[in-house]
């Protein structure tokens, strides 16, 4: 049963900002107590919450036809999971953890054993804990160094407040600690009889770290550190070799750190170097000395260095810069450095003998894959423990012996319903922009499909903060890809896929390459005869939900539907108001509309919701989460509301807010499923050309 869509009421907001009159239809949608809404959803204005459930009565009525698509390709989404799955133990000191679920389970178990086998320890049980409620979430958690003590943290509404409980591992019982609102990261001292977290402001943001002494009331707590300068997001971890708690601190430009070293409780936090525009670096320990990773002195795309405990500030190059090679990561043992490096956007790992100087490397023979370090917990090891996965094959986890090289695979993913590699092809094309960059593609499709031009396809992009978007495998997209689709991802430029330099030339003046990039991505695919003019579908979320914005703006003729998960679309707006959780960190990002004149008329011919014109649009699918403090439900609310007061045909404009969830979407595994379901199902009617026939 079809009904007609909402009309969203027009109470409209005049701001005058560097001479431009702003109007804003849609104000109003922003909770006023959005900071109360957060932590308690029954807060909401009932006229919002309104006009929220009548936009996922209208997308629900509009996609019913599509439900029992969605119950197949949920079906078959879980299908491909063994669902009593479980990771490789790993080592710590007597014990070995690991993380597994039961059968039928939504979340996940942490356990462990004695280290050289034995009976399993159940130390916290996912699906207990998040019985009767809504939506639940294992945070952080970290063994106290006896390991007789846990710390967990847990958030219940997804708007990513954690609360940590400290538990007794042998009886399971909670103590009466609890610190709430707290970021998440969680250190021990070396005594274990305290541990260090950080804290969220009222505005959302991680600006402080306190001591927890265990037995005491929060209130009790002592500050030891706090940044006051909100463009800062402040975070907490602890070095491998467990002397020190790092204090590290960045915005979209800069980096500075912190020590604190655990085994004193007076301990004052120990400046590494002072901040800088354009200094950014990370840091980790090893013996009397620290090696960082570092873009400083024009090492664009990042090198290592050390310095003295004694002089943490004066650094010398261990690994000199090589520019085209971006180092992505590093990891200390006692005798071995490792670091994650990548060029032409394919990873390897390079092994470094602290003793001999001799380094190897690890690295795979596929076109495009995917590496990455998987959790370690000591430091007195010669095992390194690493993933891969391609687009074609399924993610494995290996331990290496660093001096031996020899290698053990410890777990390769299974999909209980089927899958053979080598019915698929991943590969790597490129697309030229218009400024002439080469834009990487990763491609993945069945074998028998001809590029002959017929074939429908996803793009996928994102192109922001720097971020990657690895070519790992993903065993959801085989019920598109097994339904004749091309999966693609375009590598664009606000991404560090081919190094630092190709994520500064998609940010701030340059941020419009990131859409350009995007749209010669999709060009390129119907010029390869990958994919049939009229039957790409666009995907991004969050930042990408912009450049999806952005995109449907410009070159609306290119795409067959557009699916925006919790996007960024309200640039202007959002950027302009000071007090939401990120503005004030993002406007190294972006730039600040309120200061600089130049970067408000930049945002303002670029943001999605300020560029809705009276033109047809492809259908689009937006969705959101009500308690989402990254981008607030109202930015896509609003972005959907003019789009369908705006547009002069195509759509329909659909907006399907999650009520109980943030900005990761529904939190059980196989609730999530059902998210993802609608996604595709959505793409799939899009490239039938389904939308267009009932209009």
């Amino acid at each position: 049963m079809s009904i007609p869509p909402p009309i969203v009421e027009r109470r409209p907001r005049r701001t005058r900002i560097h001479g431009v009159d702003l109007v804003d239809d849609y104000a109003w949608l922003r909770a006023e107590n959005w900071r109360e809404a957060l932590r308690d959803p029954s807060a909401l204005d009932p006229a919002i919450r309104a006009a929220l459930e009548a936009e996922n009565a209208y997308s629900g009525a509009t996609l019913a036809p599509l439900d029992p698509l969605v119950a197949d390709l949920a079906a078959e989404m879980r299908g491909r999971i063994r669902e009593d799955e479980s990771s490789p133990p790993a080592p710590d000191g007597a014990y070995a953890y690991y993380t597994r679920f039961r059968k039928g389970g939504q979340y996940p178990l942490i356990c462990r054993m004695p280290r050289g086998g034995g009976a399993e320890t159940l130390l916290l049980d996912g699906d207990a804990l998040a019985r009767g409620a809504a939506f639940f979430q294992l945070g952080p958690l970290a063994a106290s160094p006896d390991h007789a003590r846990i710390a967990w943290s847990s958030d219940d509404k997804g708007a990513e407040y954690f609360t940590i409980r400290v538990r007794d591992a042998a009886t399971g019982r909670d103590a009466e600690d609890r610190v709430e609102r707290a970021e998440g990261d969680i250190v021990w001292s070396a005594a274990g009889e305290a541990f260090y977290y950080v804290a969220l402001d009222d505005n959302h943001r991680p600006s402080r770290v306190f001591r927890h002494r265990l037995g005491e009331p929060q209130s009790a707590d002592q500050c030891v550190f706090e940044e006051r300068d909100p463009r800062w997001f402040v975070s907490l971890h602890r070095t491998r070799s467990r002397r020190f708690a790092v204090i590290a601190l960045h915005d979209h430009d800069s980096a500075e750190a912190h020590l604190v070293e655990l085994a004193d409780p007076r301990a004052v936090p120990r400046l590494v170097a002072a901040r800088r525009p354009g200094l950014r670096y990370d840091v980790e320990h090893h013996g009397e000395r620290l090696i960082i990773r570092t873009d400083a002195d024009g090492a664009i795309d990042f090198k290592l260095v050390e310095a003295s405990l004694a002089a943490p500030d004066r650094w010398r190059d261990l690994v000199p810069h090589r520019p085209g090679c971006f180092i992505v990561a590093h990891e200390t043992f006692r005798d071995f450095l490792v670091r994650l490096e990548r060029a032409n956007a394919t990873p390897r790992l390079v092994v470094t003998e602290f003793a001999s100087g001799a380094e190897h490397d690890i690295a795979f023979d596929e076109e495009a894959y995917a590496l990455g370090f998987e959790r370690m917990r000591e430091y007195d090891s010669q095992t390194l423990r690493f993933s891969y996965s391609s687009l074609t094959r399924p993610r494995e986890i290996w331990d290496y012996d660093m001096r031996t090289r020899a290698r053990v695979l410890l777990k390769r993913q299974e999909i209980p319903s089927g899958h053979d590699p080598d019915r698929y092809v991943a590969r790597r094309i490129h697309a030229v922009a218009a400024d002439g960059a080469r834009v990487p593609i990763s491609l993945f499709h069945r074998r028998d499909l001809p590029p002959d031009g017929s074939a429908p396809a996803l793009l996928y992009g994102y192109g922001a903060y720097g971020s990657s978007i690895p070519a790992a495998f993903s065993a959801n997209r085989l019920s598109l890809v097994d339904r004749g689709f091309v999966y693609a991802i375009a590598h664009v430029r606000g991404g560090s896929d081919l190094g630092w330099g190709w994520y500064l030339d998609g940010k701030l003046e340059k941020k419009t390459n990131t859409f350009g990039d995007f749209i010669a991505a999709a060009r390129a695919l119907t010029e390869t005869g990958y994919a049939a003019p009229g039957r790409i579908v666009a995907q991004g979320g969050s930042a990408g939900g912009m450049l999806m914005g952005a995109v449907a703006n410009s070159a609306p003729e290119l795409f067959a539907g557009i699916i925006a998960d919790v996007p960024f679309v309200d640039v202007v707006n959002t950027m302009l108001d000071g007090e939401l959780p990120l503005t004030p960190p993002e406007w190294r990002e972006w730039g600040d509309p309120r200061r600089d004149e130049a970067a408000f008329r930049r945002m303002l011919a670029y943001s999605p919701y300020d560029n809705v014109r009276a033109q047809i649009y492809p259908p689009i699918l937006a969705l959101a989460g009500l308690c989402d403090p990254r981008v607030t439900y109202w930015e896509p609310a609003k972005w959907v509301a003019r789009l369908r007061a705006t547009m002069t045909g195509g759509g329909p404009a659909l907006l399907h807010v999650n009520m109980a969830a943030g900005h990761g979407g529904a939190s059980g595994r196989f609730d999530r499923l059902g998210e993802v379901a609608l996604q595709y199902a959505f793409a799939l009617a899009c490239a039938r050309g389904d939308f267009a026939a009932e209009a």
